[in-house]
C-alpha cells in the first residue's frame, strides 16, 4: 500500500486536532496513541475542524454551529449536521503518521 507523510505523531498533542493542507485539506485527531484522519470541513457548513474543532474522546464538534462527528466513522452525531465526513486510513510508524494515498 502506497502513503503519503503528513505529519510527525509528536506534532498532535494527545486529544488534539491539527489541520492538513492538502486537496482537499484533511483534520487529525489523536486520542491516546491512535491518530484518525477525516476531511477537514464541517458537512452543515465549511468551518476547519483540524483547526477549530473541540476534540473530546471520539467526537469532535464544530464550533461554528455545534455540529458533532465520530472521528472514528465520520458518523454526523447530532443536527444540524446530518452528512458523515468522509475518513482516511492513517498508520503511524515511528512517531511518523501517513494517510494511504488516494486520500485526496
Amino acid at each position: 500500500m502506497k502513503r503519503t507523510f503528513v505529519c510527525k505523531a509528536d506534532e498532535i498533542p494527545d486529544g488534539g486536532t491539527l489541520r492538513v493542507d492538502a486537496d482537499p485539506p484533511v483534520a487529525l485527531f489523536r486520542v491516546g496513541d491512535q491518530v484518525y484522519a477525516t476531511a477537514d470541513s464541517c458537512t452543515h457548513e465549511e468551518w476547519s475542524l483540524g483547526e477549530e474543532g473541540e476534540l473530546e474522546g471520539f467526537e469532535v464538534t464544530c464550533s461554528l454551529h455545534l455540529a458533532r462527528f465520530d472521528v472514528r466513522t465520520g458518523q454526523a452525531l447530532c443536527l444540524p449536521a446530518t452528512l458523515a465526513l468522509r475518513t482516511y486510513q492513517v498508520t503511524v510508524d515511528d512517531g511518523r503518521v501517513y494517510l494511504a494515498d488516494g486520500y485526496g
